[in-house]
């Protein structure tokens, strides 16, 4: 595999585990009343590569459902990073 490759996908997964812990504690923040995190900055890292973990986060700790635009603008977002890296992977993945 493409040592290129391999960075681009550490890069999408440590967003994605990055983002994903970012909505857990943007529900519990709002759960205690504390200080939260910004709509924006949500927004920031999951376009920049943490699509997937902001999609888990929403599902998992059931944070942002009532929102419209976050349900489907995290879903299009992890299905377009996932579909981009399987694109790169099969298209440069391979050392041949």
């Amino acid at each position: 595999m493409s040592p290129i490759i391999i960075i681009i996908i550490g890069f999408y997964i440590v967003m994605s585990i990055i983002t994903y812990f970012i909505m857990g504690h943007d529900k519990a923040a709002a759960r205690a009343g504390k200080r939260r995190v910004p709509e924006r900055t949500l927004w920031k890292f999951a376009i920049f590569g943490g699509g997937l973990g902001a999609y888990l986060g929403m599902i998992t700790y059931r944070h942002k459902t009532k929102h419209l635009s976050f349900r489907i603008g995290f879903t299009l977002l992890a299905i377009a990073q996932i579909a981009l890296l399987i694109w790169a992977y099969k298209t440069f993945g391979s050392d041949v």
